[in-house]
C-alpha cells in the first residue's frame, strides 16, 4: 500500500524475495516466439497479408489518395522548380567527382526520383547525386580506368575511355542497388544503427576534404591523375603542387570569384532565412551568368579554359552491367550501398520527426535499391540525397514527393531541350559550385570540441574515422572506422561500471558510497552493483572488482581454511592440541609445515567446503587460532549483488559467476542478488544445493531488511519463534525495520 503524505510517500508491504513475490502474485505465462514462428509468419499468406504487403511495397498508394490538392499543389510546384534547378547544377557538378562527362549527372538526378516517388516513405528528401557517393564511385572509376590509360589524349581515344568509365560507374551503381534491395527484402534496415552519428559526421567531413582536393585540378586546370589508394590524397596534392606553375589563371580567377559569391549569398540565405520567402538560387544565377560570359567572350579559345562541351541529348538505351566489372568492385558496391542509405535515412529521419510522420528503413532500402538499379541501367551513377538540395525542397514549401516529380520534370527539360545552352560553361565553375555545397560538411569540424566535452569515446571515433577516411581512402576508411567503433563498444562493455553502494538518507535509496556523506552501511554487509551486461569478455574483470570491493580473495581464504583444518587434525592426532571449554590449547611447540606439504598434491580438495564434523569442536575463524596457524580474517557475513542493470549473462559468465558465488558461500557468507535474471538462470540450470533461487530479492532494500531481521532473530532468543516465518519469505506479515 502506498500513501502519499505531502511530497513524501509511505510504503507498507512485506519483504519480498523473488520466490515469495511470485508465490503471492500470479505470474502470467507468456509464449516467446521462436525463430521458426517468425519464419512461418513471414512466409504466411492471407488476403489481409497480401494487401498489407502490396501497400507496403507501394507507399505512394497510401498517401497519394489523401493528397490535399488545393492546399499543397502550389507549394509543391514552387518547391519542385527550385529543387529541379539545383538538381540540374549539382548533377553536372557531381559528375566531375565521378570522372564521367557532365551529362550523365543529369541521368543520376532524374531516374532515382521517379522510382523514389513510388517506393519511398519520406515526403521531403530530394533524391539524386550526393558528393560523398559520387566521390566513392569516382574512386572505383579511377582505379579500374586510370587516367594514364588515356594515352595520347586524342578525341577518339578519350571518347572510348569516357564510355568505359561510364560503364564502370553504371555497373557499380547497379551493384549497390542490388545490395540495398536485398538488404531491404531481408529486413536489414537496422544495419544503419552500426553507423553512429559521430562516425557519419567524421566520414562525411573526410569526404568533403576529398571532394575539395579532387576539384583543385579543375580549378587550376592541371592534368592530375587519380590516386585511388591509401595516402592517395597526399599523392594528389603532391602532383598539384609540382605543376602549380602551369595553372590556368583564367580558371583559377573564375573559380575564386564564383566561390566567393556562392559563400556570401549562402551565408545571407542562412542568416535571413526567416525573412526570405525562399533561398536565393545563387547557383542558377551564377551558372547562367558564367555561361553567357563564356559564350560571348569565348574563354575557351582566348584563355584555353576547359568547358563542359556538348551535352548528350535525350536518353540512351538501358544497358546491362558488365559482369567483369561487378566482380572487381563487390566491396565498393557494399560500401556505397551502406553509406548512401545511412546518409539518406539520417536526413529523412530528421524531416519525419519535424513533420510528424513515420518512415520505414526497410522500405527506404528497397526504394534506393530500385532507384540505383534503374539509374545504373540508364548509365547514371549512385544516388542518395544531398543535404542542401533536400533543404531547398523542404524550406521552399515542399509537402510531398510531388515536388520531387516536378523537379525531375525540370531535369527532363534540360536533358531533352536546353542542355546545349550549358555547353560553353567552364568546368571550373561546376567545381566551385560543388565546393560551395560543402560548407555544411566542413563546418562539422566544430563537433570535435563539443564531443570532447560530452563523450570522449565519441570524439575519438570522430577523429579516427576522419583520419582513416582521409588518408586510407573512403572505402578502407569506412571499414576501419566501423571496426574501430565496434572495438570501442567492446572496450566499454569489457570494462563494466562496478560500484559499492550505501544507503543514503536512511531510506530505501542506495547510491555510490563515494558520492555522498550521509550514508549508512550495515555492519558486515557489502552492496556491490554492476551496471553492464556480464559476458565472457568482462566476467574476469567483474570478479576482480568484486574481490577488490570485499577486500579479500574468497578462494585464497577457503584454501587457507582447509589447510588450517588439515593442520589442526594432525596436531590433534599427535596430541599437540587439546580441546577445552575455552577452545583449543596448544600443548607443545607446533611443527611448521610448508603449504606444499599441506596440499599433499590434492589442491582440488582445498577448494571444497570446510568440513568440521569429524572435529570435537567447531572452529570459530574470527577468534584466535593455535600458534602456527594463520587464516585471513573475514569481516563480512552478507554480500548483496545489484544486478538490476545487468541485461544479460552468457554461459561463460554464468560458469565463472557460479564458481565465485560458491567460494563466498563456502566461507559462510550469505549471497543475495537484487534484480532480474532469475528466469534465465533457472532455465540454464544455474542453481544447486549451494546456490539457491532463494538468494534473489526484488530490490536492494528488501535484501537489506531481510539481513537485518535475520540478524535480530539470531541475536534475540525471543525472536527465534519467528525464524520459520522468515524462512518462508515473510509472506504473511508486514515488516518495518528502521535503518
Amino acid at each position: 500500500m502506498v500513501e502519499p503524505v505531502g511530497n513524501h510517500y509511505v510504503i507498507a508491504r512485506p519483504v519480498y524475495s523473488e520466490n515469495a513475490f511470485n508465490e503471492e502474485h500470479e505470474k502470467l505465462h507468456r509464449y516467446h516466439k521462436t525463430f521458426w514462428d517468425h519464419l512461418k509468419l513471414y512466409f504466411s499468406c492471407s488476403p489481409q497479408r497480401v494487401k498489407k504487403i502490396a501497400l507496403g511495397l507501394f507507399p505512394v498508394v497510401s498517401w497519394l489518395p489523401a493528397y490535399r490538392f488545393r492546399e499543397w499543389v502550389l507549394s509543391d510546384i514552387i518547391s519542385g522548380i527550385n529543387t529541379g534547378l539545383v538538381a540540374v547544377l549539382q548533377g553536372l557538378a557531381f559528375a566531375l567527382l565521378v570522372n564521367v562527362p557532365p551529362s550523365y549527372g543529369l541521368y543520376a538526378a532524374f531516374f532515382p526520383v521517379l522510382v523514389y516517388f513510388i517506393f519511398g516513405t519520406s515526403r521531403h528528401i530530394s533524391v539524386g547525386p550526393f558528393p560523398v557517393l559520387s566521390l566513392m564511385v569516382g574512386g572505383v572509376v579511377t582505379r579500374l580506368v586510370p587516367d594514364d590509360s588515356i594515352g595520347n589524349g586524342n578525341s577518339t581515344n578519350t571518347s572510348a575511355i569516357n564510355d568505359e568509365r561510364v560503364m564502370v560507374a553504371a555497373s557499380v551503381t547497379f551493384l549497390s542497388g542490388i545490395v540495398q534491395l536485398l538488404l531491404g527484402i531481408f529486413q536489414f534496415g537496422f544495419i544503419v544503427i552500426y553507423l553512429s552519428q559521430s562516425l557519419i559526421s567524421g566520414f562525411t567531413t573526410a569526404a568533403a576534404v576529398h571532394v575539395l582536393v579532387s576539384q583543385l585540378k579543375f580549378m587550376f586546370q592541371l592534368p592530375v591523375p587519380g590516386f585511388n589508394k591509401p595516402l592517395g590524397i597526399i599523392y594528389t596534392l603532391e602532383s598539384i603542387f609540382s605543376q602549380i606553375t602551369e595553372t590556368n589563371v583564367a580558371d583559377l580567377v573564375t573559380s575564386l570569384v564564383v566561390l566567393l559569391i556562392v559563400f556570401v549569398v549562402k551565408e545571407m540565405n542562412d542568416r535571413y532565412k526567416e525573412k526570405l520567402p525562399a533561398p536565393i538560387p545563387i547557383e542558377l544565377f551564377v551558372t547562367v551568368l558564367a555561361a553567357l560570359i563564356s559564350y560571348f567572350v569565348n574563354f575557351e579559345e582566348k584563355f584555353g579554359v576547359a568547358v563542359v562541351g556538348k551535352l548528350e541529348e535525350g536518353f540512351q538505351a538501358p544497358v546491362a552491367p558488365d559482369v567483369g566489372i561487378l566482380q572487381k568492385c563487390i566491396g565498393d558496391g557494399i560500401s556505397i550501398a551502406i553509406v548512401g542509405f545511412a546518409v539518406a535515412f539520417s536526413v529523412a529521419k530528421v524531416y519525419s520527426i519535424k513533420h510528424d510522420y513515420p518512415i520505414d528503413g526497410n522500405k527506404e532500402l528497397i526504394a534506393f535499391g530500385l532507384g540505383n538499379i534503374v539509374g545504373g541501367s540508364f548509365k547514371g551513377f549512385a544516388s542518395s540525397t544531398a543535404l542542401s538540395r533536400s533543404g531547398v525542397q523542404e524550406s521552399t514549401g515542399g509537402k510531398t514527393q510531388i515536388a520531387g516529380i516536378i523537379s525531375s520534370v525540370i531535369v527532363l527539360v534540360v536533358i531533352l531541350a536546353i542542355g546545349f545552352l550549358l555547353a560553353p560553361l567552364q568546368k571550373s565553375v561546376l567545381a566551385s559550385l560543388a565546393l560551395g555545397n560543402l560548407k555544411g560538411m566542413l563546418m562539422q569540424f566544430k563537433e570535435v570540441s563539443i564531443l570532447w566535452r560530452k563523450d570522449k569515446f565519441d570524439c575519438v571515433i570522430w577523429v579516427v574515422t576522419f583520419l582513416a577516411a582521409v588518408f586510407l581512402g573512403l572505402d578502407i576508411g569506412l571499414a576501419t572506422a566501423v571496426a574501430f567503433q565496434l572495438l570501442t563498444v567492446v572496450i566499454r562493455s569489457q570494462i563494466p561500471s562496478c560500484t559499492v553502494l550505501a544507503n543514503v538518507g536512511r531510506s530505501n535509496i542506495y547510491r555510490n558510497r563515494k558520492d555522498y556523506s550521509d550514508i549508512y552501511e550495515p555492519e558486515g554487509v557489502k552492496i556491490f552493483k554492476c551496471s553492464s551486461p556480464i559476458f565472457f569478455a568482462n566476467i574476469e574483470f567483474f570478479r576482480e572488482k568484486l574481490i577488490t570491493a570485499v577486500g579479500f580473495n574468497p578462494l585464497r581464504v577457503l584454501r587457507k581454511r582447509n589447510k588450517a583444518l588439515r593442520k589442526i587434525r594432525k596436531m590433534l592426532k599427535k596430541g599437540e592440541l587439546q580441546v577445552t571449554p575455552k577452545g583449543l590449547i596448544c600443548m607443545a611447540n607446533p611443527t611448521y609445515e610448508s603449504d606444499e606439504e599441506l596440499d599433499n598434491n590434492q589442491i582440488e580438495e582445498l577448494d571444497q567446503p570446510t568440513v568440521m564434523t569429524d572435529l570435537p569442536i567447531r572452529i570459530n575463524w574470527s577468534t584466535d587460532l593455535p600458534p602456527g596457524i594463520t587464516v585471513p580474517q573475514v569481516n563480512l557475513h552478507s554480500i548483496i549483488l545489484d544486478f538490476s542493470s545487468v541485461s544479460f549473462l552468457d554461459f561463460s559468465a554464468m560458469t565463472v559467476l557460479r564458481k565465485t558465488l560458491k567460494e563466498f558461500v563456502r566461507l559462510d557468507i550469505d549471497i543475495y542478488i537484487a534484480g532480474g535474471l532469475l528466469d534465465k538462470l533457472e532455465r540454464s540450470a544455474f542453481f544447486d544445493e549451494e546456490i539457491k533461487p532463494s538468494m534473489f530479492f526484488l530490490t536492494i532494500h528488501d535484501a537489506v531488511l531481510h539481513i537485518l531481521l535475520k540478524k535480530d532473530i539470531a541475536n534475540s532468543p525471543k525472536l527465534k519463534i519467528a525464524e520459520v516465518t522468515l524462512q518462508n519469505g515473510l509472506r504473511n506479515r508486514e515488516c518495518t525495520v528502521r535503518l
